[in-house]
């Protein structure tokens, strides 16, 4: 078997994510926001018509939650709908005990 053209090709890796600590304020934040707009993006979902000739049957109803909270996740690591600043700014305040 002839490698040499894999050999040349270079591997596919993921973007790399900023290392964040568990008790990350800023991770916290972007975590809320995430299950939030999730949560939004399942009840628009749910509101949309899954019939026709494009409708994923069986297998799109049991992974639509899923998708949608893998939608989340993306929505908000691209900036989201800007709650997150606001979580975070409460956060802090609350961390310092100017709640």
């Amino acid at each position: 078997m002839d490698n040499s053209l894999s050999a040349t090709l270079p591997a596919a890796t993921p973007a790399p994510q900023p290392i964040r600590r568990a008790n990350d304020p800023a991770a916290t934040a972007q975590s809320f926001e995430a299950v939030f707009v999730g949560q939004m993006v399942r009840i628009m979902m749910d509101t949309a018509p899954s019939d026709g000739p494009f409708s994923g049957g069986h297998g799109e109803e049991m992974f639509r939650g899923v998708l949608a909270e893998k939608m989340g996740d993306a929505i908000a690591r691209r900036g989201g709908f800007g709650l997150a600043p606001a979580v975070l700014n409460q956060i802090i305040a609350l961390q310092e005990g100017g709640a």
